[in-house]
């Protein structure tokens, strides 16, 4: 595995972060903070790259995020200057369990939390005339460990190319607190659930298993390879743009304009 050089992935990433911005004509970068590492470290990553001034963190707790999440994200807002807003949205989801048919299950409402909390997040983007930071890893990525236009949403993905070891590594560099660092993952989308446990394998293993897979073309060398490959064509669905007939921008012929 090739070393990871900390400072020159992060200097990378913020000068794409940069260049984003700029070339929208947004001035503000609008990141969701969970209270996990991934939030954290992309807003720590936007702080370095456009100055903690233009980005504004919006934490959105449900009734199932536990207070030390928020306690986390409070503390970690205070240490790099980033303007904080809590916005619960318990409130939110209780209209939307008097909709026809509603079900209470926790993968369903997950979903719903998850794509509430985007829906959000573009509120104050629009509003403030922002880009919204998704915050999704690679290994996350490939293992479709997300939610369709809920948490895989974002105007910019600085750690799409980072596995979960990786982000790690990176977080401890730039000063992520301990707290968040040392934390089991979490989706945080119902009381006790844990990323390692819903995915049967630790990130560790994960990574080591996409690693070989894709210095190996994707051909498995063992059963936890096999099982982790499985995982990754399953999500393929995520990865790809909906399957449509549209050809060349529908300027193909047809109508003119």
């Amino acid at each position: 595995m090739k070393e990871l050089c900390e400072g020159c992935e992060c200097e990378k990433i913020e000068q794409m972060i940069r260049h984003t911005v700029w070339s929208s004509g947004r001035n503000k970068i609008i990141i969701g903070l969970s209270g996990g590492i991934d939030s954290a470290l992309a807003a720590v990553l936007c702080t370095r790259a456009v100055g903690a001034e233009n980005v504004l963190g919006y934490m959105l707790p449900s009734a199932v995020t536990p207070k030390e999440d928020i306690d986390d994200v409070k503390a970690l807002c205070e240490k790099f200057g980033i303007r904080l807003a809590i916005v619960p949205i318990t409130g939110l989801i209780g209209e939307f369990s008097k909709i026809e048919g509603f079900t209470e299950d926790n993968y369903l409402l997950g979903n719903v939390m998850a794509r509430l909390r985007m829906t959000i997040l573009y509120y104050y983007a629009n509003q403030n005339q922002g880009l919204v930071c998704g915050t999704s890893n690679k290994s996350e990525y490939l293992l479709g460990y997300s939610t369709k236009h809920g948490d895989d949403a974002g105007d910019i993905e600085p750690l799409m190319h980072l596995y979960k070891t990786e982000v790690r590594i990176l977080s401890a560099f730039t000063g992520v607190i301990q707290p968040i660092i040392d934390k089991t993952p979490s989706a945080g989308l119902y009381s006790g659930q844990s990323d390692e446990k819903e995915i049967g394998f630790t990130y560790a293993v994960i990574d080591e298993a996409l690693r070989n897979l894709e210095a190996n073309n994707w051909k498995p060398q063992n059963d936890t390879e096999s099982a982790i490959l499985e995982k990754v064509k399953k999500a393929a669905h995520k990865r790809n743009a909906p399957p449509n007939l549209l050809k060349d921008g529908g300027m193909n012929g047809g109508c003119r304009i």
